[in-house]
């Protein structure tokens, strides 16, 4: 069976008669299932308008788990700090995918290689679901468990993406790695957003994805880098820094785990560097 409502509660009352696959953009559905057919029953919640929305409640900057890729790129509206999610929004798959792929589909797969995971992580992005006996708000590191693992349950849907407003600051950058631009599942990715008082940083985050089992926020990175001018010598801390402690690569036929611990601290270097060049610095 293939149901496809157009309001989220009676998505949500399907849900909780019977075991579905829930649908979004279908980019990644069937190569999901590592199957010749998809299975289960399928609940498409494309067609639920109230899932495509951005908007701003209660201290929050809430993303439906509907909005696509390209309502990301399109949208003039969001501050300067999501760049880092835009630029990653234009380097997944191809235009198609983008059109059709979803940000909460993105993280309801928690693929180790998902693009806006990193993003998200730096932006303390957390969760909203929904069932029928009411809304569960998660932190984004608390959702995602495993490869492939998350919390959500059969009878809820992820229905939105919340970003606290004390989080929209500063500005942001996205570089992933791997073998051409796109159609390509990367080797390591990273997400910077970082805050300028004059030349000091005065806020950073940065997200390592597909170097684990789930991407990382490198938190004692970043208490070493606040407070520290950006014409100190940032490059020999972001080098020297003991990446082992976070990630834990594996080998495999787009690299190995060596490869991508070193590529992992060049690319967050470069990061780092092209997002203070954002701020556009005098003197």
């Amino acid at each position: 069976m293939y149901y496809r409502p157009d309001k989220i509660n009676d998505a949500l009352y399907s849900l909780s008669k019977e075991k579905l696959t829930i649908a979004a953009g279908c980019t990644d559905l069937l190569p999901s299932t590592q199957q010749e057919n998809l299975g289960n029953n399928i609940l498409d919640i494309s067609g639920i308008k109230s899932l495509r929305h951005i908007s701003f409640e209660n201290g929050f900057r809430k993303i439906g788990s509907g909005v696509t890729w390209t309502d990301l790129v399109e949208n003039n509206e969001l501050p300067k700090c999501y760049d880092m999610l835009k630029e990653c929004s234009l380097q997944i798959g191809s235009k198609q995918i983008q059109n059709l792929g979803t940000i909460g589909g993105n993280l309801c797969n928690a693929s180790p290689a998902a693009d806006g995971v990193p993003c998200l992580l730096s932006l303390d992005a957390s969760i909203e679901l929904l069932s029928l006996n009411g809304k569960r708000v998660l932190k984004l590191e608390d959702f995602i468990k495993g490869s492939r693992e998350t919390e959500l349950k059969n009878n809820e849907i992820l229905s939105a993406i919340l970003i606290p407003k004390e989080a929209e600051i500063g500005r942001s950058s996205f570089l992933k790695l791997g073998a051409r631009k796109y159609l390509v599942i990367s080797i390591a990715m990273i997400a910077c957003k970082l805050n300028l008082k004059k030349d000091v940083i005065s806020e950073i985050a940065i997200s390592v994805g597909s170097c684990s089992a789930v991407a990382k926020r490198i938190k004692s990175l970043e208490n070493l880098l606040i407070g520290k001018s950006i014409k100190d010598e940032l490059t020999s801390i972001i080098l020297n820094y003991n990446y082992e402690n976070y990630l834990s690569p594996i080998n495999d036929i787009r690299g190995t785990n060596t490869y991508r611990f070193k590529a992992s601290k060049v690319l967050v270097k470069d990061t780092i560097i092209k997002t203070i060049n954002k701020f556009n610095l005098k003197g």
